[in-house]
């Protein structure tokens, strides 16, 4: 990881400080729906005739698809749009969330936008001319689109002297910020709930302490060149924007390890297995972003000598709303009925795991009859944070009484650990493709006793 000078990082401070005192004599926010048009806006076709490189890792990121991914386009049309039908309280959001999902439609006033792939341009998502154009935040901290913008000839980076035939250049300390990610991955709802909150995890955690951006880990540096007319440079920052749909990314971003409290015991006593769970690679929770989505959880599993498995339900701790982190196909999610006006909705299962009992690292989010919701606007309050911060390590144990007809012998534990970005029954409901809720690995530890006759 790449770390700021102090003295960067204050002449940063200066710079974003000056960005936002000027940032403030423009819309932001909610003032940003029908203050432009799509014409003010460069299409990212034209951005690829010289960025080449960087157009076609774009392309493969989730920035591109913020509107057109098939989840976003479900959650919005069959449930927010819906939702804020019924219920005006919920207009504004759901004209918001074009705010970050298709700025360009939310800037010209085209909300809701025209479906995707039906020739809108609403289907640019977040290209690359919104970033590049964004000047500063109206909002400290920045959240819920609170960026000022000035589309035209100047695009900001993060470098002085670079020279191009189509555009003016500036160096932009906004750009280079984390508060150019905070205003959209920082989102508070109509009930005043944080129910996004990556760079405020990042800003509280030892990353931002060291100096270490967002930018540093979701867009590494390696030499390249800017544009197919510029020079190599050692130091190109890659516009991958890897995350929670980069398996590589999730891989290994939590470190497992476990271990017996004795390494030989006689079949029908108990036995406390331990798992550590460490958050070495992530600068802001995991999960983070839609919290209410996403899953990651840990499965223990015992094999004896005869080759039988055993399930190992996790031990409680004794916390508040601790039972929202044991998984569980207890009904939940009932305002999708009311929302898709489906009479008698009984609900979905919680979380639709192979297994009941496992440990669920999540917060999760209540609507106003204080049921869990998939929504986070009709979040009302926010349950127990049992998510694994930054450099942070949870342990968890599994207290097993023995069969007394265990076999004698090796008795292997294996821990694992998936994520998961939408709950399967709620995709399952709303017919969200199967690669949305497919479980990607994350990691794994083993460990073993020994099964003896005293």
């Amino acid at each position: 990881m790449k770390h700021i000078p102090t003295a960067v990082l204050l002449c940063m401070f200066i710079l974003f400080s000056s960005a936002r005192v000027a940032s403030q004599q423009r819309p932001y926010g909610d003032a940003l729906l029908g203050s432009g048009s799509y014409d003010d806006f460069e299409r990212p076709k034209a951005c690829a005739s010289c960025h080449i490189d960087f157009s076609r890792q774009y392309e493969q990121a989730m920035m591109s698809q913020a509107y057109t991914h098939s989840w976003d386009e479900i959650e919005y049309f069959k449930l927010a749009v819906a939702h804020g039908k019924k219920d005006p309280k919920f207009d504004p959001v759901q004209k918001g969330c074009n705010g970050c999902h298709a700025p360009l439609a939310f800037i010209a006033g085209d909300v809701p936008p025209p479906k995707p792939f039906t020739g809108s341009r609403a289907d640019e998502s977040v290209s690359c001319d919104i970033c590049h154009t964004i000047t500063g935040s109206g909002e400290e901290p920045p959240f819920n689109f609170s960026f000022t913008i000035e589309p035209g000839r100047v695009k900001y980076g993060n470098r002085e002297g670079v020279i191009s035939p189509h555009h003016e250049t500036r160096k932009s300390a906004f750009t280079m910020s984390t508060e150019l990610c905070g205003s959209c991955h920082n989102e508070k709802n109509p009930f005043g709930v944080w129910v996004k909150s990556t760079q405020l995890e990042w800003k509280e955690g030892p990353y931002s302490k060291e100096g270490v951006r967002c930018q540093d880990c979701h867009m590494p540096r390696a030499a390249g060149r800017v544009s197919k007319v510029s020079a190599v440079q050692s130091d190109i920052p890659q516009h991958l924007f890897m995350g929670a749909h980069t398996p590589a990314k999730l891989a290994g971003a939590i470190e497992l390890n476990a271990w017996p409290d004795t390494r030989e015991i006689v079949p029908g006593e108990r036995i406390v297995v331990s798992v550590a769970a460490f958050n070495h690679k992530a600068g802001h929770k995991i999960p983070s972003g839609s919290v209410e989505e996403r899953q990651l959880w840990l499965t223990v599993t015992a094999t004896d000598a005869s080759g039988k498995v055993y399930h190992l339900p996790v031990d409680k701790k004794g916390f508040d709303g601790e039972e929202f982190t044991i998984s569980s196909n207890a009904p939940a999610f009932q305002d999708i009925g009311y929302m898709m006006d489906v009479p008698d909705f009984k609900g979905l299962a919680r979380d639709a795991l192979p297994h009941e009992g496992d440990r669920v690292f999540r917060m999760a989010y209540f609507d106003p009859q204080d049921r869990m919701t998939i929504a986070q606007w009709n979040t009302a309050r926010l349950g127990y944070d049992y998510r694994i911060g930054p450099r942070e390590t949870k342990i968890e144990t599994y207290t097993w009484k023995l069969p007394d007809t265990l076999p004698l012998g090796k008795v292997r534990v294996v821990a694992e650990m998936r994520y998961r970005r939408l709950i399967k029954s709620v995709g399952d409901y709303l017919g969200v493709p199967d690669e949305e809720m497919t479980p990607e690995f994350v990691s794994r530890t083993e460990t073993w006793f020994e099964a003896v006759d005293f």
